[in-house]
């Protein structure tokens, strides 16, 4: 079951679920998420069956950030969210990011994951794409778990971005 606005709401008072929020980011059934910090990839990665080398990754400084065309950039959001053992969220692109030619990659997040959130984006448009720091860029929604859980204990615990 998704959590409505005003469940979220209760939540960020109750149990910190959100930091930095902002009340008009909250929607009927999700937050909006604003962009923080950008950063480039700056080598190749690695996934293994038991082995993972990350890209090495360079922050970029910006007000206003431009996307050129075919270019990936992470994306990391200005809120820190605090997951409960009893929930799990998921995180969409904003209409309005498709709409310009960009595509948002993400992933769940899992119960006890605490931190700041990346996700990626890439400019699938023959256009350039701008936005500015603290722009409202995807939506998380919040989704009750039924069942015993493991918390995340993975690599990316406290919002690390590679």
């Amino acid at each position: 079951m998704i959590l409505s606005g005003k469940k979220i709401l209760e939540l960020v008072k109750k149990e910190n679920l959100i930091e930095n929020f902002s009340p008009e980011c909250l929607s009927s059934a999700g937050y909006d998420l604003r962009a923080e910090r950008i950063y480039k990839l700056k080598s190749s990665g690695f996934i293994g069956n038991e082995t993972q080398i990350n890209s090495k990754v360079e922050e970029v400084v910006f007000w206003e950030y431009v996307v050129k065309p075919g270019e990936y950039i992470l994306i990391e959001t200005m809120e820190k969210v605090n997951m409960p053992e009893n929930l799990a969220a998921r995180i969409l692109p904003r209409s309005s990011i498709f709409r310009l030619g960009c595509s948002l990659i993400t992933a769940l997040v899992d119960p006890g994951f605490e931190g700041t959130l990346t996700m990626g984006l890439k400019n699938l448009s023959l256009r350039e794409f701008k936005f500015q720091k603290g722009a409202k860029i995807a939506q998380i929604i919040f989704e009750e778990i039924s069942g015993e859980v493991k918390l995340y204990d993975g690599r990316y615990q406290g919002g690390k971005v590679v």
